[in-house]
């Protein structure tokens, strides 16, 4: 009887009694894939939540294949069944805890000895494991050769050769999972010495366990804590025992246990591929390695950098999208049709002019809220999430991630936060949400307040640009001052909070040119996301801005800050605008973009309040992410906070440009 037979009982019956629905597990190395392959497993039946317990997100989804109901699981990103972060903790509590049929793990073809190694621990466990090698295009376009049937016949599990981008090898990995055959197991021997330290353990432990006995008493030489304590409630009498006897073996092999694991299991893997991966003499180096060197080297990724910036940020998304699209959307399709067209109708059915206020007035839910949503944020939000999605499906953000890590570290942070920091330049309140994927609470704490105080969300982002574009040397002052600001406060915070900046480890997934349908898939997922949360908060700021205005409330709270906007140089009419921003970032700039419509605010006040409102306290969705993360006590903290750096530069910045004329 194999290792998985012994297991497959006990599966079986769980699964029997979830209503007959299997469970298939995907793990393997972050940037290997998982995620294309959980998609193209799933389709649209798709639930992301918290793991019980935790701040790492967990994807699950449905699927059936001939016949049987399958529940996907797609685990965060594991390099060893012995956990060091918080993803690899419940990756590996899905696998004890969740009892999976079938284990997929997923692997990148061009590098099966570095990864190799995990694939002989998840079968050491006796896990029920089927080997993915993905990412075949690539190693071929390299001359790699992989011969997948040998690999298969010296492991002992199913082996499928794939390129899941591609849609190649999904059949088979369909046929794989709903044929598995318990039957299919392999073994591997370690020294002499290794295997009796490991008898000598294994033998003690009588209780009921998911993983075998072997890869427990590995695990607990290794000192996984976690494990030990689950040995203790299991064992009970027996487990003072076992650790006394994990305890000596540790301290006998003290010098070196850790060193000749890693090295036994190398030559392990080293036998296994022999025969199986032919490498040509002379390797063929692809033009996207060539680019994925040039984005991590600082000479040539800096100017990289730049290019995508300004081709993505500032011609697609300020230029194309806050000017071509938002002047025929607001100023042509609203302004000139709907909009009159709308009140007209309004007026014709609703007899009193206080409720006609409410829908077509100046802070008319339609006039202003559905304008501001549909005329001036929509296209923004849409061509800044379309260029996120076609750098992140290129490959390019892990890239980046290394290229900024020196940088980053210096203020606290690591080259993993940049995709929080650029994805909030998409929306602030998902980047905050994305920042528990970091891995210390310091990171994520001084990652939430950067995020709150200098990444302006693509909407202001948009706006501002297309305002500042109009003065020369504006948009210079404004970058200028967010980045040393972004910088400044990143120190600052590094130094003041305690603790140490973590290692960083980023696998690259090879760069390529991005697949359309699945660009248009990520565009379309985030923009329904962002538009579905903001349309409710714009009406919600109509209704509530109407009721100010009706009750004079709104009048007496412009009064009350009009020595605030007159200390920063501003016009009391900006009050306005930073009465939008408190209900969102993006509803205050689009004030800007009235005010400078109706040509109340020369350049040098558009540079000021631009920076002012970016600093701004965040939007009520993002106070309210904030409140959900770090509690109530951090978030109203931080807002009181960005508050006061605001203001406090904006009144720098305005007598700083009034001595020197820059603007």
């Amino acid at each position: 009887m194999g290792m998985f037979e012994r297991k497959s009982t006990n599966r079986d019956s769980v699964a029997g009694s979830a209503a007959n629905v299997r469970k298939v597990a995907l793990v393997g190395n972050p940037n290997v894939g998982k995620s294309v392959l959980f998609n193209a497993l799933t389709g649209a039946y798709v639930a992301v939540s918290n793991y019980p317990g935790t701040s790492v997100e967990v994807s699950r989804g449905s699927t059936t294949m001939e016949g049987e109901h399958y529940e996907i699981i797609d685990t965060p990103g594991m390099y060893s069944i012995l956990p060091i972060t918080e993803e690899e903790r419940v990756a590996r509590e899905i696998l004890l805890n969740e009892r999976p049929d079938v284990v997929l793990h997923v692997l990148d073809a061009r590098n099966l000895e570095r990864m190799l190694s995990m694939t002989l621990q998840l079968v050491e466990a006796g896990l029920p494991v089927i080997l993915v090698v993905n990412i075949m295009d690539e190693a071929e376009r390299m001359g790699l050769s992989i011969d997948i049937a040998l690999l298969q016949e010296k492991l002992g599990i199913p082996v499928i050769g794939a390129a899941t981008a591609k849609k190649r090898g999904l059949p088979e990995i369909r046929r794989a999972i709903a044929s598995y055959d318990s039957s299919h197991h392999g073994t591997f021997g370690y020294s002499r010495r290794l295997e009796a330290d490991i008898a000598g353990i294994a033998e003690l432990l009588q209780g009921e366990y998911t993983l075998e006995k072997k890869a427990l008493a590995l695990l607990l030489l290794q000192r996984d804590d976690e494990i030990a304590q689950l040995v203790a409630r299991k064992e009970g009498a027996r487990a003072p025992l076992i650790a006394e006897r994990v305890k000596e073996k540790s301290f006998e092999r003290r010098e070196s246990f850790h060193l000749d694991l890693s090295l036994e299991r190398k030559g392990i893997v080293k036998g296994l591929l022999a025969g199986v991966v032919k490498v040509p003499d002379k390797r063929r180096i692809t033009f996207g390695e060539r680019l994925s060197s040039w984005a991590v080297h600082p000479v040539t990724g800096v100017p990289l950098l730049v290019i995508a910036l300004y081709y993505g940020l500032y011609q697609f998304v300020g230029v194309f999208g806050a000017g071509t699209l938002v002047d025929f959307l607001e100023g042509t399709l609203f302004e000139e049709y709907f909009n009159p067209w709308v009140t007209g109708f309004v007026k014709g059915i609703v007899p009193w002019e206080i409720i006609q206020e409410l829908f077509v007035g100046e802070y008319g839910v339609i006039t202003l809220g559905l304008r501001y949503a549909v005329g001036i944020i929509l296209p923004i939000v849409a061509t800044f999430f379309l260029f996120f999605s076609l750098l992140e499906d290129s490959g390019y953000f892990p890239r980046l991630a290394l290229l900024v890590d020196r940088i980053f570290k210096k203020i606290g942070l690591t080259g993993r936060a940049v995709i929080p920091m650029v994805l909030g330049f998409g929306c602030d309140t998902m980047a905050t949400m994305v920042t528990r994927t970091l891995e210390t609470v310091r990171e994520r704490i001084i990652a939430t307040v950067l995020l709150a105080l200098a990444i302006p969300c693509s909407a202001q982002l948009g706006v501002i640009i297309a305002l500042l574009s109009k003065a020369p040397g504006a948009l210079a002052v404004w970058s200028v001052c967010l980045l040393a600001i972004f910088l400044v406060i990143g120190l600052l915070a590094s130094r003041i909070m305690p603790g140490e900046t973590p290692m960083f480890y980023m696998e690259l997934p090879p760069m390529r040119l991005p697949q359309f349908s699945n660009v248009l898939t990520k565009t379309y997922t985030r923009m329904q996301w962002y538009f579905l949360e903001i349309l409710p908060l714009f009406i919600l700021a109509s209704v509530l801005l109407w009721l100010g205005k009706i009750t004079h409330f709104f009048e007496k709270l412009v009064a009350w800050m009009e020595p605030v906007m007159a200390s920063i140089g501003l016009p009391k009419e900006a009050a306005v605008a930073f009465i939008f921003g408190f209900f969102r970032r993006d509803y205050g700039a689009a004030g800007l973009y009235d005010l400078q419509e109706k040509g109340l605010m020369e350049p040098r006040q558009l540079v000021v309040a631009a920076v002012t409102l970016t600093l701004f306290v965040p939007c009520v969705a993002q106070f309210l992410m904030m409140k959900k993360e770090r509690g109530l006590k951090s978030a109203t903290l931080i807002a009181v906070f960005v508050s006061f750096v605001a203001f406090g530069s904006g009144y720098l910045l305005n007598r700083f440009l009034l001595v020197t004329g820059i603007v």
